[in-house]
């Protein structure tokens, strides 16, 4: 495969990433962006832990889909968050939730 034809394909997963995003946007509550990945979520829990002496965040998601182009299965029932970093969390507002 030439470089031209792996940026296609790339170009491609990510088109194709977009579109299932806006589709599957209106199903979900929340948008979860971590310094790793972005989330969509029906449910977050969000607490801060004490790690060594450090605060770090933990965030609970349920219901959630994960943006990741490689990942063959987007959909996961939980998933657990923990980051010294920030997490933007934003709860999606009711117009978004609605069909077109």
């Amino acid at each position: 495969m030439s470089a031209d034809e792996l940026e296609d394909y790339e170009a491609e997963l990510e088109m194709s990433l977009l579109r299932e995003y806006r589709d599957l946007c209106r199903v979900f509550s929340f948008v979860v962006e971590s310094e790793r990945r972005f989330y969509l979520a029906n449910e977050v829990t969000r607490r801060v832990i004490d790690m060594n002496g450090q605060s770090a965040i933990e965030v609970e998601l349920t219901d959630a889909w994960v943006w990741d182009m490689y990942r063959p299965s987007r959909f996961v029932p939980s998933v657990t968050i923990v980051t010294f970093r920030d997490v933007n969390i934003e709860r999606l507002p009711e117009s978004e939730l609605e069909a077109p």
